[in-house]
């Protein structure tokens, strides 16, 4: 079984910021400790993270890229493309990956299925094996905390890497 791996994305205070840890592993074996799982897209615009399959998350990011470049950067229009051609295309469907894509004005989860996703608080999404620790943690800070948006997701994703034996300390971070 593979276990990929913990993103967070989180937008407030007008900016965008997203964060993954380093841990691939492969059943019970690390494979890598610092694999960077996060970019930036259409001319740093776009920030991108990713769970899952890496060579599947490859092609879909790039796949992603050219619905940006189609629609001028246009977060909205792109993650409705994106969707209906993953949802139309029978080997699209079969990959093992999920994506957080975001920027100042949304934040999406993309799913496996081809599922676009919108948070219903509108600010904050996890993906991947500790994300459900992550988002718990991001929560709780958002509401109770007075942190920066970078250090808020910082944090998070810390608290997620010491519960989660498949994410690790070793977090990157990006920021719009």
């Amino acid at each position: 079984m593979f276990e990929a791996t913990t993103i967070l994305g989180y937008k407030a205070d007008g900016k965008a910021v997203i964060g993954g840890d380093g841990q691939v592993t492969f059943g019970d074996t690390v494979l890598k400790s610092n694999a960077t799982k996060i970019r930036t897209l259409y001319n740093g615009e776009i920030l991108g993270g990713f769970a899952g399959s890496t060579a599947d998350a490859f092609n879909l990011f790039d796949m992603f890229e050219g619905f940006l470049n189609e629609k001028k950067g246009d977060l909205f229009k792109s993650v409705i493309a994106f969707s209906k051609a993953w949802r139309k295309d029978k080997h699209l469907r079969q990959l093992e990956a999920m994506m957080i894509v975001l920027n100042r004005e949304h934040i999406f989860i993309l799913s496996g299925t081809g599922d676009v996703v919108e948070p219903q608080d509108g600010k904050i999404a996890a993906i991947g094996s500790g994300g459900n620790y992550a988002i718990s943690a991001a929560r709780a800070l958002d509401k109770h905390a007075d942190l920066e948006p970078r250090k808020l997701v910082e944090e998070s994703l810390q608290i997620a890497g010491e519960l989660c034996i498949y994410t690790n300390t070793n977090i990157k971070i990006l920021e719009l």
